[in-house]
């Protein structure tokens, strides 16, 4: 038997991951206002280079993949990274599981319900048949407390069966059933499963008339989207392998993931509308380099003080994109920067106001983290 002596053992359970915070920042980075950068660049110099980097911050219509399809399950997944740092902690200490769902619960049901908010607003009067009810940060949330449920009451072992088992089985669902009227296997916008199920059971409206993005069918996957943050999570804070020997595993089973994803797609397409499966193991796979690659340069080899710009943003993600809602940041940065983005011309107006959007958001959430003051979900 293996023993470890009680201070490294504090360490391990005390430590939180800089990389995490640093890549969560990262991936907020590109919605709090440096995708539109991108296109202003584009637009103002025809580059391109530019053309490449804003076609690639643009949703494709419905099949296929651009790195702004990543941002979505990123965040997922980083939350089940942090559920061994967080929720296992927690059941190390002493807590029972009982006592930990429920905290999981509540903040699945917050997440819920700041979605609803975020996509209606509290302003005014909305009729119940407009009320859009899926969301991102309601996916986020039901998708967190599935895969913690998992993760609570169930080992390793079975956390992977789980992973496989929603993959598989909403292929099997999307590949053998179909909307009515449409021939099994359909996945139009119009004839799939999962589009269907949810304008059946989803009130309100759903974001493109008859179908979400965020739907309630495709939430299904997205489990195994936190599940394989959770997995990841856990093998960091093991002390089984060396922190270099841990970035290596997740760099390989990213690019196992992807490569899977890529033979998937032949049958089931790549297609973040519907979460499909092949697509859970291409943003899962990119997740996972990209961890690997932020926790190497980060907590194995000590190079923090360039990640601190995506930490401060990190810490308060949540906060940052709920903040749209009750702070007109644009008016901000043109009452601000107007005068310079005038100077610049017309054709750099829109680049510098860009530019000055994120830089005040950025020095917002630096003021709050210097504070001490960041947004528990």
């Amino acid at each position: 038997m293996t023993h470890t002596h009680p201070a490294a053992a504090e360490t391990r359970k005390t430590e939180r991951l800089y990389s995490l915070d640093a890549l969560r920042g990262f991936d907020m980075f590109w919605i709090m206002g440096a995708e539109e950068i991108a296109h202003a660049l584009y637009k103002a110099t025809g580059s391109p280079l530019a053309g490449a980097v804003s076609h690639q911050l643009t949703h494709p219509e419905w099949n296929g993949f651009a790195l702004y399809d990543l941002i979505f399950p990123l965040f997922l997944f980083l939350a089940g990274v942090a559920t061994p740092y967080s929720v296992g902690r927690e059941l190390e200490q002493g807590k029972s599981k009982q006592q930990l769902l429920l905290r999981v619960f509540k903040r699945s049901m917050i997440l819920v319900a700041l979605g609803i908010f975020y996509n209606n607003g509290l302003s005014h009067f909305i009729p119940f048949n407009e009320i859009r009810f899926p969301s991102v940060l309601g996916r986020i949330g039901l998708a967190y407390l599935f895969a913690n449920i998992i993760y609570l009451y169930s080992g390793h072992r079975a956390q992977a069966a789980w992973f496989l088992g929603l993959i598989l089985g909403y292929w099997l669902l999307l590949k053998f059933m179909a909307a009515p009227g449409f021939a099994p296997g359909d996945l139009s916008i119009e004839g799939n499963f999962a589009s269907y199920i949810d304008r059946l059971i989803i009130p309100g409206r759903l974001h493109r008339g008859i179908h979400d993005p965020e739907g309630l069918f495709s939430t299904i996957p997205a489990i195994s989207t936190g599940l394989l943050g959770i997995m990841a999570g856990t093998l960091l804070k093991s002390g089984a392998q060396g922190k270099q020997q841990k970035a290596v595993y997740l760099a390989l089973t990213g690019l196992a993931c992807m490569l899977i994803a890529q033979i998937w797609n032949l049958d089931f397409p790549i297609n973040k509308n519907l979460w499909s499966s092949s697509f859970v193991l291409q943003a899962g796979g990119i997740s996972l380099l990209l961890l690997a690659l932020f926790y190497y340069i980060i907590d194995v080899l000590g190079y923090r003080k360039w990640a601190f710009f995506f930490k401060v943003i990190g810490m308060n993600s949540i906060l940052i994109y709920i903040s749209e809602k009750f702070i007109d940041w644009e008016y901000s940065a043109k009452a601000v920067t107007g005068w310079l983005a005038e100077l610049s011309g017309e054709q750099y107006y829109p680049v510098v106001i860009a530019l000055s959007y994120v830089a005040i958001k950025w020095i917002f959430l630096r003021f709050l983290y210097e504070k001490k003051i960041f947004l528990k979900v």
